[in-house]
């Protein structure tokens, strides 16, 4: 685990910077919902958008998850790129539990809010 977390940490620093890649963005708030069954794990993220990569991949919290991560890049760049103030979306884990290889099958929901320099 301290491997992969090296490496995306390798990834966060070689990534361009958010303020930079979203011109006029103040603030960035995600709350996210990891689930499982009934199982939910919610916690919130605060984006500090000078220093914050332009990289949103969040590491899977099923302890027993391998390689397990949600790559939210894509959408949430589309979103900011668009100026949307409040947005969401969900992520399938892509990881594996267990000796069998089994999918992790933990879903990561997120409602994002966004504000703008006028």
């Amino acid at each position: 685990m301290a491997e992969r977390d090296a490496e995306r940490r390798r990834r966060e620093d070689d990534a361009p910077r958010l303020g930079q890649m979203v011109p006029g963005l103040l603030s960035l708030r995600l709350e996210i919902a990891e689930r499982e069954g009934v199982a939910e794990v919610r916690y919130t993220r605060l984006v500090v958008v000078d220093r914050a990569p332009a990289l949103f991949i969040i590491r899977c919290t099923e302890p027993r998850c391998h390689d397990g991560e949600h790559d939210l890049t894509a959408s949430v760049m589309h979103a900011l790129r668009a100026h949307l103030t409040s947005f969401d979306g969900d992520d399938d884990c892509n990881g594996s539990v267990g000796s069998m290889s089994t999918a992790c099958g933990r879903v990561l929901h997120f409602d994002a809010v966004a504000a703008y320099a006028a």
